[in-house]
């Protein structure tokens, strides 16, 4: 009768969680789109709209570490609730950013109180996962791109072309404050996990400080002394540099070089989502049935194929399999990681664990959509994908390494 109780309570979480990051996930969809159609409202240049569409990751940058070290210190539904008020309140007054200038400097701060939603809801869900089953650790990622990809986008130029801006930044804002009103259900001191390193007092009841044993920059110390931690995050780093790069430039490639219109240009991308996304529901469950490293070893491979195959395609068919197998590939390695992280995070502190990935891998895309846009330039936009085979391919070889090492990760179908 207990263990029935305890497995009504894990599905109640689940759903309520999933309707909850899913919503935010419609709000990101919707703020993205809604933000470039008023850019150009306003008269943003090409130059002015790519600035503001990344002035949001200035403050995901900076403040993920941060906040990290705060969720563990202060729990994660104060900061949930704090960075939800702020950036509701932000969205409030955006209709009042009159010029592209001001609309930059408002998206850049809402990029600040972002990661207070995102460590804090990716450390709760990842304390759950021990609990819940590792096979389900890629669907909280796959429902929030849901809204996020599927979603939001097609809400959000709906609101425009029907309500007018004011109404569409208005109807982002209640979608935050949809968000504070549900946090609780989620977000309680139960599904908080702590370090499982000795420590006896509460993580909340050590001072916050920069410096010192239990401080900020002795914290990043630690956590980039461990293996583990480093692996994952690069492996994270490479695989986000790939991704930013195909969903930038695939549409320019296919209106430019095979003459696509719009439309289906742009649906090479949402086929690249739809891709992610359900292979992010179950990569979890194959990942338990093949093991974790032959997981991540099928994924580098699947990706490295369709790099290849969308450098070499000469048709505008041939890019639908380059996409569609990166997406699954890129699913397949996310679902190991997160795995990976949630149980990196039960001994190293979960607040931590996220903010480090939530910086790392966002850089990754970051580097890969400018770095790769300028090798892309320079070479031909197609070819461009060729630029990061040689990560795969060092991926692998490490991979092999460590597979062969007696203090590799172990290829256990059910991990520990």
């Amino acid at each position: 009768m207990i263990e029935r109780s305890g497995l009504r309570q894990h599905h109640r979480f689940l759903l309520v969680f999933s309707l909850l990051s899913l919503t935010m996930g419609i709000s990101v969809g919707m703020a993205k789109i809604v933000t470039s159609l008023y850019a150009l409202h306003l008269g943003a240049g090409p130059a002015q709209l790519g600035l503001i569409n990344s002035g949001g990751m200035i403050g995901l940058l900076v403040m993920s570490l941060p906040i990290g070290y705060l969720v563990d210190h202060l729990g994660p539904q104060r900061l949930f609730v704090t960075g939800s008020v702020l950036g509701g309140l932000a969205y409030v007054l955006m209709p009042w950013a009159a010029s592209p200038w001001l609309l930059l400097m408002a998206t850049t701060a809402v990029g600040f109180f972002m990661p207070l939603r995102f460590v804090s809801l990716n450390t709760v869900f990842f304390a759950q996962i021990r609990e819940m089953g590792e096979g389900r650790a890629g669907w909280s990622r796959a429902i929030h791109m849901s809204g996020m990809f599927l979603i939001g986008p097609g809400l959000g130029a709906l609101l425009v072309s029907t309500m007018g801006f004011q109404f569409s930044w208005w109807w982002i804002a209640a979608s935050f404050a949809l968000t504070v009103a549900v946090s609780p259900l989620v977000m309680g001191a139960r599904h908080t996990a702590q370090p499982t390193t000795g420590q006896t007092a509460p993580a909340h009841s050590k001072p916050i400080t920069w410096r010192g044993p239990n401080g900020l920059a002795a914290d990043l110390r630690g956590l980039l002394k461990d293996a583990e931690l480093r692996e994952i995050n690069l492996i994270d780093f490479v695989g986000q540099g790939a991704t930013a790069y195909t969903t930038t430039f695939i549409i320019v490639i296919a209106l430019n070089s095979f003459g696509l219109s719009t439309g289906e240009a742009s649906a090479l991308v949402t086929g690249w989502g739809a891709a992610f996304i359900v292979t992010l529901f179950f990569g979890g469950l194959l990942s338990q049935r093949i093991g974790e490293r032959s997981s991540v070893m099928l994924g580098i491979a699947v990706v490295a194929l369709a790099l290849v195959g969308l450098g070499l395609a000469s048709r505008p068919a041939w890019l639908w399999p380059g996409v569609l197998l990166q997406g699954l590939g890129a699913a397949l390695i996310q679902s190991v990681n997160l795995s990976r992280l949630a149980r990196a995070g039960s001994r190293m502190g979960q607040g931590r664990v996220s903010g480090l990935n939530l910086l790392i891998a966002p850089l990754g895309g970051l580097l890969g959509s400018s770095v790769g846009g300028l090798l892309g330039q320079q070479l031909g936009l197609q070819a461009g994908f060729f630029c990061f085979l040689p990560g795969y391919l060092w991926l692998a070889a490490w991979q092999w390494r460590r597979s062969r090492s007696p203090n590799g990760w172990r290829n256990n179908p059910v991990c520990p």
